[in-house]
């Protein structure tokens, strides 16, 4: 091929390469088409104030702070005052302690300016703004303090209940086993002021032997069938129930289809307050407590027959229990009979 051909070739595909980019390349835009439908529209979002009206709608929150300033609770007569500060009270006798256990499982040191319970105690607010966010601090089963081995499990809302009202220490045979004295160090000895929980559960007691038997612990009608939020908390009537946690005459009516005027179906309390007048009068005559009724009763600092100790113990607490044998009547009936007879057959 002679030069001059192979010139004119390359002359033809530089020409090729410079017009095909300047055929293809893109012109202005046109005018835009016509829009097309629109597409359906979406769900709507959840609506940002039915949270907050739960409780601030219209007369409500009016409603539960008219009945929390009925409540003990909300005062914090012979709580706060008395045990607020204390680092190993605090957890139960103030706001700020409770809070503080709910989140950390323990409250770490004194509290400088105690106060009694408010909505944020028992409820976790204004955190997350959704559902969860009034929950309740504390619902799961709660290992009780006189024995973590086990649970106690009033289901659900009335755990929270359980973290505080419960025993503080075992029956004295419990902690002592086998001994056949027991001495009492203090006049403030007992499970506490208000083991409520386990008198509800059937557990923590001293299970004198006796000719009453013992339920099952766990069977109590109160725990399966009711609850403490079933009965402290049903709807609010004639100054009884909701936050007041005064028990509500009308739910013990409606479960037990009765027309009650007050708490004494089948005549358990009147019972209770017999039996429970006994066994401190035997008590009085052993020289394990001291007082009277005017000014209340507490256990003489001594050394004491364990079933004595025993007695005592019961006594104490199903005092402090306030229920009057309501909360469990099978398992407080038999602790006090069996109580009784004990101390008759010394």
């Amino acid at each position: 091929m002679k030069l001059r051909e192979i010139v004119r070739l390359l002359f033809v595909a530089s020409l090729v390469l410079f017009i095909i980019p300047a055929c293809v390349k893109e012109g202005p835009p046109g005018l835009d088409g016509a829009d097309g439908a629109d597409g359906a529209d979406g769900s709507d979002g959840a609506d940002g104030h039915v949270t907050c009206l739960v409780c601030h709608g219209g007369d409500n929150i009016e409603a539960i702070q008219g009945q929390f300033a009925m409540s003990v609770h909300k005062s914090g007569v012979n709580a706060v005052a008395y045990a607020g500060a204390r680092a190993s009270c605090a957890a139960c006798h103030s706001h700020e302690g409770f809070v503080q256990y709910a989140e950390f499982g323990e409250v770490f040191g004194n509290i400088t300016s105690p106060n009694a319970w408010e909505c944020g105690t028992c409820h976790g607010l204004h955190d997350s703004f959704d559902s969860d966010d009034y929950a309740l601090r504390l619902t799961d089963p709660v290992a009780p303090i006189f024995n973590d081995a086990i649970t106690m499990d009033l289901q659900g809302n009335s755990n929270l209940c359980a973290n505080c009202h419960q025993s503080r220490r075992a029956e004295p045979n419990e902690t002592n086993p086998g001994e056949e004295t027991f001495y009492i160090s203090s006049t403030h000895y007992g499970p506490h002021h208000g083991a409520q929980a386990n008198v509800v559960a059937g557990v923590g007691f001293a299970e004198i032997d006796g000719s009453s038997p013992y339920p099952e612990a766990g069977s109590n009608f109160h725990l399966n069938q009711a609850s403490c939020v079933g009965c402290h908390m049903a709807e609010f009537s004639s100054g009884q129930g909701g936050h007041s946690w005064i028990p509500n005459v009308d739910a013990c009516n409606d479960c037990h289809d009765a027309n009650l005027e007050d708490y004494n179906y089948g005549g358990v309390q009147t019972e209770m307050h017999e039996s429970l007048a006994e066994l401190r009068d035997l008590l009085l005559d052993r020289g394990v407590i001291a007082g009277n009724e005017e000014d209340g009763f507490h256990p003489v600092v001594g050394t004491y027959p364990m079933i004595e100790a025993r007695a005592f113990f019961n006594w104490v607490g199903l005092e402090e229990d306030r229920s009057l044998g309501v909360h469990n009547p099978k398992y407080v009936r038999a602790l006090l009979n069996n109580s009784i007879e004990a101390l008759k057959a010394e």
